[in-house]
């Protein structure tokens, strides 16, 4: 039986790796051991990022729904359980953007919590 190289598969292995890590810094790039342990780094991160930038934007809508909530003097708290009460059932993503671009309709919102509450 024939001799199998494997020149070709590692060629192809390789390039792969190396088009993983186009633009990352310095050797990380360029040098076969290195470059494998940074894409193994930033597939890790990759992942556990997602996760955070999700916890990350409910943390700000929930700022932001604070905020407009104090204009019509109302708590956070006291809003989202006048909203249970009175069966509104939006999230927060979209509470949040109402607050930024239409403050007469969430005002609309927080009286009704209000009447609930």
């Amino acid at each position: 039986m024939s001799r199998s190289k494997s020149s070709s598969n590692a060629r192809r292995k390789e390039q792969k790796l190396f088009r993983r890590t186009k633009g990352f810094w310095g050797a990380h790039n360029n040098v076969k051991k290195v470059a494998k342990q940074a894409v193994l780094h930033a597939l890790d991160h990759s992942y556990s990022d997602r996760r955070k930038r999700s916890r990350e934007f409910r943390s700000l809508w929930i700022t932001r729904i604070n905020a407009a909530c104090r204009l019509n003097e109302m708590s956070y708290s006291c809003f989202i359980c006048g909203l249970k009460k009175a069966g509104i059932e939006l999230n927060r993503k979209v509470l949040a953007d109402l607050a930024i671009r239409d403050p007469q309709a969430f005002t609309g919102i927080v009286q009704m919590a209000k009447k609930a509450a």
